[in-house]
């Protein structure tokens, strides 16, 4: 990857009387970043940053948000476009290449990822290890982690043509694999894929088909899913990207890098927002207990906070959830669910939040969690997979992310400092004397 930065002056840090001076960068869009890689050889010092929120730890051409303005943007075109007018093979390719395909880049890259679906016959013999009560991530974590032992023969990451084969399969097996989670789990048997679907359709036949009966696909509902996808696979240097980059900065094959940030993805203050908006839905329980509740969000000193509403990121209307709010009532009349009390409450609630002075002028408007898991809900999953489907969406990001890092010339190895506070040197005293 060729740099991009462009220079922007520099600032002076003054260190016992010694000043030294820091290169500073601009990018395409955000704040300048300050160069502080040579700070510990001029200064013998490091710096403090928790949860590296004031660092950026890479140079991406991918990804850019800006929370304030409620901007995403996939190699500089906004989300919402691509969300409306693409579909996920397309943006994927986008994501990978830095363009939009042609019409024959497009046909070439999809017939490509459609005959990688399928995986190796003795692969479905892995499952067989977990217990059937598994729950599908730690079946994720397992399944993409083995991927390795099936496919050594493009684990080579030196290799220009390894990498893209690893990438072509982890994109194209990552639903499938998706797939065979949740049949395990449900108990019911694999369905294999098939090369007449697009990703999406394909996906959801592979989930709610069964041997007695095929399952025929709802425009509807694999647009929604599609959306759904697209809105997930990338959001700049997040906890699982940046996992995922961190274990590539070890050479680590792409298999175990994937299986990294589906473990991370996995904690529930990463990937499991939306999972945990439908929780909040079933302990209100009811539309009638609804103002019980806000008013308990609006009551600082009470614990109880509304899930799906307000972003850390974004400051502003999530870019994401507007389109996700129009898919989300396209399946809900599309499906014609009248019987639904969470569906129910979420949409009295939806309705508050829009209106209501407290939420409006605080800008904690519904997110893309919020929305995501009353559609995916209504599309017929369980919440444990809802944090898969955000895996399948995401694995496209991270392998862009995991490529765009092992082709940067300035890339070296993950090694984060710290400040220690622990004993002070000490010698040993044999325990007889202790």
């Amino acid at each position: 990857m060729e740099s991009k930065m462009k220079a922007a002056g520099n600032v002076s840090l003054n260190v016992d009387g010694k000043e030294v001076l820091f290169d500073v960068y601009s990018g395409s869009h955000g704040p300048n970043v300050i160069d502080i890689t040579k700070l510990y050889k001029e200064t013998g010092m490091f710096t403090l940053d928790p949860g590296f929120t004031s660092t950026a730890s890479c140079e991406s051409q991918i990804a850019f948000i800006d929370g304030d303005e409620g901007v995403l943007l996939y190699r500089g075109y906004p989300i919402d476009q691509l969300a409306e007018n693409s579909d996920f093979v397309e943006v994927a390719y986008l994501l990978l290449d830095g363009q939009l395909p042609t019409e024959t880049q497009y046909r070439e890259f999809r017939h490509d990822i459609t005959y990688h679906t399928m995986v190796h016959e003795q692969f479905k013999n892995f499952f067989n290890g977990f217990r059937r009560d598994a729950h599908p991530m730690a079946i994720m974590c397992g399944a993409v982690g083995a991927l390795s032992a099936f496919y050594h023969d493009s684990t080579d990451i030196t290799d220009p043509e390894q990498r893209r084969i690893a990438t072509y399969r982890m994109i194209a097996k990552m639903p499938t694999i998706a797939a065979m989670a949740y049949k395990y789990s449900s108990g019911q048997p694999f369905v294999a894929p098939r090369n007449d679907l697009d990703y999406t359709e394909n996906f959801l036949r592979m989930c709610f088909a069964v041997p007695a009966e095929d399952y025929e696909v709802n425009k509807v509902l694999a647009s929604a899913l599609d959306k759904i996808f697209i809105l997930h696979m990338d959001h700049e240097q997040n906890a699982s990207t940046s996992t995922v980059r961190l274990a590539g900065s070890s050479n680590a094959n792409p298999f175990a890098c994937i299986a990294a940030g589906i473990a991370c993805l996995w904690g529930p203050s990463h990937g499991g927002a939306n999972e945990a908006a439908l929780n909040m839905l079933a302990e209100i329980g009811s539309v009638d207990r609804i103002p019980e509740y806000v008013a308990k969000a609006k009551d600082k000193s009470d614990p109880f906070r509304l899930m799906g509403f307000g972003h850390r990121v974004y400051k502003n209307y999530d870019p994401r959830a507007k389109v996700m709010q129009k898919a989300c009532h396209e399946v809900l009349e599309a499906m014609d669910i009248r019987d639904e009390p969470l569906l129910d409450i979420a949409l009295e609630l939806e309705k508050i939040a829009l209106e209501d002075e407290y939420f409006v002028s605080k800008k904690l408007y519904p997110n893309i969690d919020f929305y995501s898991g009353i559609t995916l809900r209504a599309l017929g999953f369980p919440t444990d997979m809802f944090t898969v489907l955000f895996a399948l969406a995401r694995t496209v990001g991270w392998i862009a992310q995991w490529r765009e890092m092992i082709e940067d010339p300035s890339q070296r190895i993950g090694r984060p400092r710290q400040i220690y506070t622990g004993a002070a040197q000490r010698d040993f005293i044999d325990r007889t004397k202790r």
